[in-house]
């Protein structure tokens, strides 16, 4: 099985939420940290565990940003971490996975399903070997303790519910191992 380091320069995770009931907000987590063990001869024995470090939000409004940290939303004082960590691989195509796992956001747990393509592998100008993967899905922000949200005059509230989830990541391969 490979070891790959994730390669926080060269991976993101972006979300998408809907604002005011009529347009689409979009973020992304920029310092991503973790461990892929992947072998493309045996997609099924992969494993993933993986930080992101939420102070590295960044929505494009330094504001918003500011309250996203804040207790309202994530309170990274108490909670500076989101993470995720594995517990089954269904391979679903040539290149394609259902990865099982548990993701965790304020001190709350809950098991998501991330629809995962693997996007090849190659040696790099750096020296090394690369390998890249894309994974997507959706959550629901309330389930996790980010319940903060206001009431619009019109109808309806400020923020969605649910959250659009697409990470983009690069490993590094660290080594090989074998099963005794």
């Amino acid at each position: 099985m490979a070891q790959w380091n994730i390669d926080t320069t060269h991976s993101s995770a972006d979300f998408t939420v809907r604002h005011m009931m009529v347009t689409n907000v979009r973020g992304s987590f920029s310092n991503i940290d973790g461990v892929i063990n992947f072998d493309p001869a045996n997609p099924a024995a992969s494993s993933v565990d993986v930080t992101i470090d939420v102070n590295s939000i960044n929505t494009g409004v330094n504001d918003r940003d500011n309250h996203l940290r804040s207790g309202d939303f994530f309170d990274i004082a108490t909670y500076p971490n989101i993470t995720f960590k594995s517990t089954n691989v269904e391979v679903t195509g040539d290149d394609s996975a259902k990865v099982t796992g548990d993701l965790t956001i304020r001190d709350v747990t809950k098991t998501v399903v991330l629809d995962v393509d693997f996007l090849g592998q190659g040696g790099s100008p750096f020296g090394d070997t690369r390998a890249g993967f894309e994974a997507t899905t959706k959550i629901d922000r309330e389930a996790f303790g980010l319940t903060w949200n206001q009431a619009l005059e019109a109808g309806g509230v400020l923020v969605g519910k649910d959250i659009k989830i697409v990470l983009d990541v690069q490993g590094v391969l660290v080594t090989e191992t074998t099963n005794a």
